[in-house]
C-alpha cells in the first residue's frame, strides 16, 4: 500500500485510513483442521475400475493398489481399466504409457452374468464367490444375478458345478473405462467393502459359537469329574478280578453239582457206597475240600457233616 493510499485528509490535516479487516465471512474457523491428503495407494486405488476382478493377479483392486505403491506389482495388469486405466495410472505416476499386459487378460466389453434357471441346483457357490453381493438366492433355491450390480468379474463362473452361468457383453464396441462409469465404480467399491465386512462378522460370530459350544463341554467334562470324584468307589467287577472269576467258575460248578446230588437223591439214584468210602476216593475228597478252603468257597452249606459219613478235613 503506498503513503497516499494509507494518508486520508481531514478536517486537521492527513490522518492514517482506518485498517481494513476481513470479512467474518471470510475468517478461517480455527478449529477446521486441513483434510488428510490420501496416501498414493488410495490415489491409486481411486482410479481403478473396483471390478474386484484378481485378474491384476490380487485378490481385489485395493491389494493390486497397494501393490503398485510399493513397488511390487507393474501399472498395466489390469484388463477391466484398459488402455484408459493404464494412462490413468501412467500420469499419476510420472510414467510413461505402456501397454496392457495381456497375461492377465484383454480389455473387452463389460459382459454381466447369466444364471440359466432352468439348470440352477441351488449350490450357492456363486453366491460365495460373488465379491459386490450381486447375486440373490437362497440354499436349494434358484439364483439370480442383480445386472445392475454385477460388474462383469466372471469370478462365479468357475465353481459353478453345472456350468448354467453365462457372461454376456452389455456394452457393445464401448470396453474399458469407455463401459464402466466413475459412478459406477465408486458404488461397486462401496458393495465390496461391505461384503468383506459382512464376511468378517460372520466369521467372528461363527467364532463365537464355536468357542461356546468348546465352554459347554468344558463345563460339562467338569461336572462329570467332579460327580465321579464324589460318587463312593464302585466295588471292582468281578470281571476284573482273575481270582474272583475264578471263584466265581468254581462255586457256580459245586452249586450245579449239589443240586444235581440233591434231585437224584430225591429220585432215589443217590450214591449207595457213601457211608464206607475206600481210602484213595477219601483223600480225593480231602484234596477237595482243602482246595475249596484255599479258595474261600467252604461255607456251611458245603461243609463236611461226620454226621453224614463225612470225614473231617
Amino acid at each position: 500500500m503506498d503513503a497516499e493510499a494509507f494518508w486520508r485528509p481531514s478536517s486537521s490535516g492527513y490522518a492514517p485510513a482506518p485498517t481494513l479487516r476481513p470479512s467474518p465471512r471470510h475468517h478461517r474457523n480455527p478449529s477446521v483442521t486441513a483434510t488428510v491428503s490420501k496416501t498414493l495407494a488410495e490415489r491409486i486405488e481411486d482410479l481403478l475400475p473396483q471390478t474386484q476382478c484378481t485378474k491384476c493377479g490380487y485378490p481385489a483392486c485395493r491389494p493390486y493398489a497397494e501393490a503398485i505403491a510399493a513397488g511390487e506389482a507393474n501399472y498395466n495388469q489390469c484388463p477391466p481399466g484398459g488402455a484408459e486405466g493404464i494412462a490413468r495410472l501412467a500420469a499419476l505416476l510420472g510414467k510413461p504409457d505402456i501397454p496392457l499386459d495381456t497375461t492377465h487378460g484383454v480389455e473387452r466389453a463389460r459382459p454381466v452374468a447369466v444364471i440359466d434357471e432352468n439348470v440352477c441346483i441351488g449350490c450357492t457357490l456363486c453366491m460365495q464367490a460373488c465379491p459386490v453381493d450381486a447375486i440373490a438366492g437362497a440354499a436349494k433355491q434358484m439364483h439370480t444375478v442383480i445386472a445392475e450390480l454385477c460388474t462383469g468379474c466372471d469370478l462365479c463362473v468357475p465353481p459353478c458345478p453345472v456350468d448354467c452361468i453365462a457372461m454376456v457383453p452389455v456394452t457393445g464396441e464401448h470396453t474399458g473405462w469407455n463401459a464402466w462409469s466413475q459412478e459406477e465404480a465408486d458404488l461397486a467399491r462401496a458393495r465390496h467393502d461391505r461384503h468383506l465386512a459382512r464376511i468378517e462378522r460372520e466369521r467372528a460370530q461363527a467364532e463365537a459359537r464355536a468357542s461356546a459350544r468348546q465352554a459347554a463341554r468344558a463345563a460339562q467334562a467338569d461336572q462329570a469329574d467332579q460327580a465321579a470324584q464324589e460318587a463312593p468307589p464302585a466295588a471292582p467287577a468281578a470281571s476284573d478280578d482273575p481270582e474272583a472269576k475264578k471263584r466265581a467258575i468254581i462255586q457256580a460248578a459245586l452249586e450245579r453239582a449239589r443240586k444235581k446230588k440233591e434231585e437224584m437223591a430225591q429220585l432215589g439214584a443217590g450214591p449207595k457206597n457213601t457211608a464206607q468210602v475206600s481210602p484213595a476216593v477219601q483223600a480225593q475228597i480231602d484234596a477237595a475240600e482243602e482246595r475249596r478252603r484255599r479258595l474261600g468257597l467252604t461255607d456251611g452249606e458245603n461243609a463236611p457233616h461226620p454226621d453224614k459219613g463225612d470225614k473231617p478235613a
